[in-house]
C-alpha cells in the first residue's frame, strides 16, 4: 500500500473497466443517449440510430485515445502522463476482457446501427468510417504509436 495515497492501486486508470457494474453503466448510457436522441421529433429513426453510433465513437476516441495521463496524483513518478487512457488499461497487457468489451461494445452498435438504417449507402458510409475510427487506434500495432506527430506530447 502507497502511503499518504487513498487508494491501492499505484494507477487507478489500469484498474478502472474492471470496476464493479461499469460495464453495465457504460450500455445504460448508450441506451439513454439514443432515448434522448429519440425524443427529438424531427430526427428519423435511421438519423437516431446514425448520431447513437457517432457520438458514442467520438465521445469514446476522445476518452481512450486522446486524453492522456491521469487525473490522480501517483506514485509513479509520471510514466504514465504520455501514455492515453487505452494504453492505460490493465496495464497495457492486450486482450484482456475490459479490453475485448470496449472493442465490441462499438461492432455491436455499429451492426444495430447498420440494420436499423437498413443499410443506406450515406449511413453505412458515415458509421464505418466511425467504426473504423474508434477500432484502428485499439490494435495492439498502434499501442504507443502516434500518428503525424498527433497527441505526441
Amino acid at each position: 500500500m502507497n502511503v499518504g495515497v487513498a487508494h491501492s492501486e499505484v494507477n487507478p486508470n489500469t484498474r478502472v473497466m474492471n470496476s464493479r457494474g461499469i460495464w453495465l453503466a457504460y450500455g445504460i448510457s448508450v441506451g439513454v443517449l439514443h432515448v434522448v436522441l429519440l425524443s427529438i421529433p424531427f430526427f428519423s429513426i435511421p438519423v437516431v440510430w446514425t448520431l447513437t453510433n457517432v457520438i458514442h465513437n467520438l465521445v469514446m476516441y476522445l476518452l481512450l485515445h486522446t486524453v492522456k495521463g491521469t487525473p490522480f496524483e501517483t506514485p509513479d513518478q509520471g510514466k504514465d502522463r504520455l501514455l492515453t487512457h487505452w494504453e492505460q488499461i490493465d496495464y497495457g497487457t492486450q486482450c484482456t476482457s475490459s479490453r475485448k468489451f470496449l472493442s465490441i461494445s462499438p461492432v455491436v452498435l455499429y451492426l444495430l446501427t447498420s440494420f436499423y438504417t437498413k443499410y443506406d449507402p450515406v449511413h453505412f458510409i458515415i458509421n464505418t468510417v466511425s467504426l473504423l475510427s474508434v477500432l484502428l487506434p485499439k490494435l495492439p500495432q498502434f499501442h504507443g504509436v502516434r500518428l503525424f506527430g498527433i497527441n505526441k506530447y
